[in-house]
């Protein structure tokens, strides 16, 4: 009996002190699994999978869901990343199809610093499946336009330039919360900063416009389209979240959002309503750059 009381005490002991790498909550802030949204995300036409760029966690969930959502939607999987510019589309699509090398990629698709830890192995294995993989940002060049001239400058481009931008004009409510929140980080209420403040807001926003865009351009009814961006681009149901359902009110679409905590057990960054799925990872969490 003293034994198997040793051995309980060992057991608890051992739950106290365990340290998890992530914790997932659901819309309401309550417990839930990776188990739970995977079977959402099947279920989804469109899957916004939120990281912070830099954090290991993301990313590596993001490959386990990867390869799960292709084990239950084989061919009917599409993949999408705001770290792809749209006029990358070729460069990317010969590399999926094995024409190109790595090197080749690098060099001529703007590909992010950390793209060989945290990219790479999402395009490897889109390429070892034949996943359609899809280049969703506006290219950079194009949003600082809007950034120092206003969202009005776009429609100065080449016809050939804007295929490489969501359809204009662009719808801009700057009453979000998520765009408002960058005019008053701005000074929007400062005579000196209010356009540049609304200009930044507007760069933000036509980057969400664009990949709704693509997302939508490159799915079909039946596909999981499963996106990669920035947490910031689809948490609170905003952003590149409001621009696919204001195009199709009908589309199913599942969001995660990733926060960094102290405690992973009693989240204090994590809000309710920040996504259906919130990945909570420590604070201290090693970065990949």
């Amino acid at each position: 009996m003293r034994s198997l009381f040793l051995i309980l005490v060992g057991i608890l002991a051992g739950a106290f002190t365990d340290k998890p790498a992530y914790l997932i909550y659901n819309q309401q802030l309550k417990p839930s699994s990776y188990e739970a949204l995977l079977q959402h995300a099947a279920n989804a036409d469109v899957v916004l999978f939120g990281e912070l760029h830099n954090n290991p966690i993301s990313h590596w969930l993001q490959l386990e869901l990867t390869k799960d959502l292709y084990e239950r939607k084989k061919q009917q999987l599409v993949l999408g990343a705001e770290m792809f510019e749209a006029d990358n589309q070729l460069v990317l699509t010969e590399y999926g199809q094995g024409k190109i090398t790595t090197q080749q990629l690098e060099a001529e698709a703007k590909v992010w610093p950390n793209f060989r830890t945290d990219y790479k192995p999402l395009v490897d294995f889109a390429q070892s499946e034949s996943i359609p993989f899809v280049a969703t940002n506006i290219p950079r060049r194009y949003a600082s336009i809007v950034a120092k001239k206003g969202l009005e400058e776009l429609s100065r481009l080449s016809p050939e330039a804007q295929q490489a931008i969501a359809p204009l004009p662009v719808t801009v409510d700057l009453t979000l919360p998520g765009y408002a929140d960058m005019l008053k980080m701005g000074g929007m209420h400062s005579s000196s900063g209010s356009v540049a403040a609304e200009n930044m807001a507007k760069a933000q926003a036509i980057k969400d416009a664009t990949m709704a865009h693509f997302i939508l351009k490159n799915w079909k009814k039946g596909q999981t389209f499963l996106h990669f961006n920035g947490s910031y681009h689809s948490q609170n149901f905003e952003g590149i979240y409001w621009y696919l359902k204001k195009a199709n009110p009908d589309l199913r679409v599942v969001t995660i959002a990733t926060v960094e905590e102290t405690n992973l057990s009693v989240p204090k960054e994590a809000k309710p309503e920040l996504a259906h799925f919130i990945l909570v990872v420590p604070e201290t969490m090693t970065k990949t750059h």
